[in-house]
């Protein structure tokens, strides 16, 4: 197995560690933006789902690599605590770039509801 998309449960990824040695790791987009909107406050939190959604809109790894900065470029003065969690969230969040853009929107979430056609089984 070459990814495992989840969110960010320590438990289940100590399992992942242990049974799934190599596997690289997907933080669930959907799963992550819950956790982001917990420490937004309710006023922004369209900006904020907007400049994350922008992310995964991005035609390739570069331009996704540089929309996340621009966006914590653009969080970092007035919400800096949702700046530093999207930072601190980098590497969790863009691993599905390390793969073709054809299986992106397959790999970015494990929640059914963004996923279009047919899917694998999933752990």
């Amino acid at each position: 197995m070459a990814l495992v998309t989840s969110d960010a449960h320590a438990g289940l990824l100590s399992a992942i560690g242990a049974t799934l040695p190599g596997a690289s790791w997907q933080r669930c987009r959907t799963h992550y933006a819950t956790n982001l909107m917990a420490i937004t406050p309710k006023s922004s939190w369209p900006w904020v789902k907007t400049l994350l959604h922008s992310v995964f809109d991005q035609p390739d790894a570069t331009s996704v690599a540089a929309q996340y900065d621009r966006i914590i470029d653009a969080l970092a003065d007035k919400l800096p605590k949702v700046a530093d969690h999207l930072e601190a969230a980098r590497s969790d969040l863009l691993a599905f770039t390390a793969f073709p853009k054809q299986i992106w929107r397959q790999i970015w979430s494990n929640n059914p509801y963004p996923l279009t056609g047919p899917q694998e089984t999933r752990i």
